[in-house]
């Protein structure tokens, strides 16, 4: 099903805009979405020579500018932002797997915190730069006891990666009080769609292994709920915020992303064995540590303040999805 999204447009074409992450999952369809509107789509990426990454798998290398280099690096960021007169930044760069987090929290610390303060710095020093999301969280909220969370409740993330989106968030709200920049921060659900290889995550993982023929793996025991959004709604998500940047009400605030529709692990998991059209049983593993057991968000203010609401329901999202990784697998 083709959806058309109808945001402000302020005019992306012929516009420089970095793009940190993009040779990531999400940052790559959101590099896609502004390749598509006309504009210059620069990158830094520390890992140059990576293969398949999702900037291949979108197809969509050759039609950006990739500077090599590490985004903790201030000198870096800031010749990147003054030689290519960026205009608009999306920081979504950062080390976003859990599972890595907890076994090596410092070099999550140094991508995730670090990373955020020599961006935000870069952009403070910046002539050129007028509006600026960052990427934070819903794993920032930590365990609350209401939900579905609310963008003013407090920010308990107390576990490795929970902890540096919380550092994140509140770093770039802080910039933009302090020094009025113009800054918007996204706290999305847990985002799935094609091109993401990190088979960690239980939607790549369990397809790619159905469609295998292997034994698809549950790290928990199957009962944590999540709220999962597709791909292409939080691609619009972040470029809808960027065409409100210019309002009062919409600067230095952050927003929730998702489907407000949490689902456990074990229900997602038999939507993803009927649409790949397989009967297997999962092997249930039990040994997730350090998580939640039921995040959703609320998205009440992202639906008043930029009209955002999701175009694609999970069942809409996740066929599109399967048949992207069957595509994929069919060309190995």
């Amino acid at each position: 099903m083709n959806k058309l999204y109808m945001g402000n447009d302020m005019g992306w074409k012929g516009k420089n805009v970095l793009v940190t992450g993009a040779d990531g999952f999400i940052a790559s369809w959101i590099a896609k979405e502004l390749i598509a509107r006309g504009t210059n789509v620069i990158t830094i990426v520390r890992d140059i020579k990576k293969p398949r990454i999702s900037l291949d798998l979108l197809g969509i290398r050759d039609k950006i500018t990739v500077v090599q280099g590490d985004i903790t690096d201030y000198d870096i960021v800031q010749r990147v932002l003054n030689e290519y007169s960026i205009d608009t930044c999306f920081h979504l760069a950062a080390q976003a797997i859990v599972g890595i987090a907890n076994k090596s929290p410092i070099s999550t610390f140094d991508s995730n915190i670090k990373g955020t303060w020599t961006i935000l710095e870069a952009v403070r020093n910046s002539k050129s730069v007028e509006r600026v999301i960052v990427a934070s969280s819903d794993k920032a909220y930590g365990d609350q006891k209401k939900l579905p969370y609310t963008e003013d409740m407090p920010l308990l993330g107390s576990y490795p990666y929970d902890a540096s989106k919380v550092c994140t968030d509140v770093l770039s709200r802080c910039f933009a009080k302090t020094y009025g920049l113009p800054i918007a921060v996204t706290r999305c659900a847990n985002v799935y769609g094609g091109a993401d290889l990190h088979m960690e995550r239980i939607v790549p993982g369990t397809i790619c292994s159905v469609l295998r023929g292997e034994t698809p793996v549950i790290r928990s025991d199957g009962t944590p709920k999540r709220d999962y959004v597709y791909i292409k709604d939080v691609a619009n998500a972040y470029l809808v915020l960027a065409e409100n940047l210019g309002r009062k009400d919409v600067r230095g605030e952050a927003f929730n992303f998702g489907s407000e529709k949490p689902i456990s692990v074990l229900e997602l998991f038999n939507k993803i064995i009927k649409l790949c059209g397989k009967d297997v049983e999962p092997k249930i593993l039990n040994e997730a540590k350090n998580e939640i057991q039921c995040q959703y968000l609320s998205t009440e203010k992202a639906k008043k303040l930029l009209g955002w609401s999701i175009k694609f329901s999970l069942d809409e999202g996740l066929k599109e999805t399967v048949q992207w990784y069957k595509e994929y697998l069919n060309k190995l």
